[in-house]
């Protein structure tokens, strides 16, 4: 991809699933990837896996929903990479599964504050950065979902924090585009990962069937397919691209 080697990534929520298979596409890429998650193992996991194929990775805890964590994460890779060039904001919960009326309000609190407040929070921090430095510009990819562009039911507080993100993306693209910062969304459908495949829907099993035939190819994406659009955005390839929001969902919002 071009312009890419030797760029700073900070990638949330990247010890598995989506954010697993960007930080290691940023890394086969020559990019020098901050890995954070609330997962310490499994982000060292990564970290390390990025290391041994003679990549450079960093991992630093954070909980993207809390103030103090997101602008140390931005800290220690300035710190430790002199500067920060793309930001992937993917950490995010699903939340229990209950009809609006049913909700409880500390369920919508903590699948808001995740999935919105800090994807907010991250921009925040990056975008901070992003202008401070002598070379201005940067590249933000904020992860959302098709329950961004539809409703589904029993997942009040998702759908209303992935519809939030891309109102933000398209805010904030708007305001920082002659600053040279390109802010886009990416909206999955039902990506075949571990958070999936620990909820019951291991690939063969009935709901896992149920799942994949929403979608007109019959299946769930792979991370993998993510990350690669993912990648893409943030390349020169896309350098006239923002305020946008892509999909990735085998046709899910297209029936």
């Amino acid at each position: 991809m071009n312009g890419l080697q030797g760029k700073v990534a900070v990638v949330t929520g990247g010890s598995s699933g989506i954010g697993r298979a960007t930080a290691l596409a940023f890394a086969n890429e020559g990019m020098k990837v901050v890995i954070a998650d609330v997962d310490t193992k499994a982000g060292e996991l990564v970290t390390q896996e990025i290391q041994h194929a003679n990549g450079s990775a960093i991992f630093v805890k954070a909980d993207v929903s809390n103030a103090a964590d997101v602008q140390a994460l931005v800290n220690k890779t300035v710190q430790t990479y002199g500067r920060l060039d793309i930001g992937v904001n993917n950490a995010g919960i699903g939340g229990p599964s209950a009809i609006t009326g049913d909700y409880t309000e500390q369920d919508w609190n903590r699948v808001i504050s995740i999935n919105l407040t800090g994807v907010w929070l991250c921009m925040k921090y990056q975008i901070q950065q992003m202008l401070s430095q002598s070379e201005s510009g940067g590249i933000i990819v904020n992860m959302a979902s098709i329950l961004g562009w539809v409703g589904f039911a029993s997942a009040p507080a998702y759908v209303a924090a992935k519809h939030g993100v891309l109102g933000l993306t398209k805010t904030a693209a708007v305001e920082y585009a002659a600053q040279n910062i390109r802010i886009n969304a990416v909206c999955p459908a039902f990506i075949y990962t571990p958070l999936l495949e620990n909820a019951g829907m291991a690939e063969g099993t009935d709901l896992y069937n149920m799942i994949a035939n929403l979608h007109p190819m019959k299946r769930m994406g792979k991370p993998e397919e993510v990350a690669d659009l993912v990648l893409w955005l943030c390349s020169d390839g896309a350098s006239f691209v923002t305020g946008s929001a892509y999909l990735v969902d085998g046709g899910y919002v297209a029936q």
